[in-house]
């Protein structure tokens, strides 16, 4: 069947590429909160780290990062470029993934519990932001 004209055709995965200033501080940081690697796509320049069953995140050394854009790279500790937010299964995994960031170094940046969503925010070594969070979609406010 081909792609309806009126829809987007999604891939099946999605790839967050991220500069950083050290790989291995980065990998180093990254593993204590529980994240893995696929070494095919692990090298001097890059690794790709294993977020979910379609979801990667792409940590480039920045020189090699710069290779792909044509603009002035962000400086994430001083200006903000996103927020990644990754959800999880419960109010407790987000407290493990959390405290777990922030005894590898991570900076606070938020916390927020509104009954149905809870979520704790950090900064990882490069400045990025992440979100991570659980939400109970049916006790969400309805519109």
């Amino acid at each position: 069947m081909p792609p309806s004209k009126n829809k987007p055709t999604f891939q099946k995965q999605m790839f967050l590429n991220l500069p950083v200033k050290d790989l291995n501080k980065s990998i180093e940081f990254f593993t204590k909160l529980g994240f893995t690697f696929n070494p095919q796509f692990t090298d001097k320049n890059a690794t790709c780290m294993i977020i979910g069953e379609n979801i990667f995140a792409m940590l480039l050394v920045e020189g090699f990062f710069k290779t792909f854009i044509q603009k002035p790279l962000s400086d994430a500790k001083n200006s903000t470029e996103c927020i990644i937010a990754i959800s999880f299964v419960s109010k407790v995994a987000v407290n493990e993934i959390a405290d777990k960031a922030l005894a590898a170094g991570a900076k606070r940046t938020r916390d927020q519990d509104y009954g149905w969503m809870y979520q704790r925010g950090f900064e990882d070594l490069d400045g990025h932001l992440w979100e991570v969070f659980f939400y109970d979609e049916s006790a969400a406010p309805k519109n």
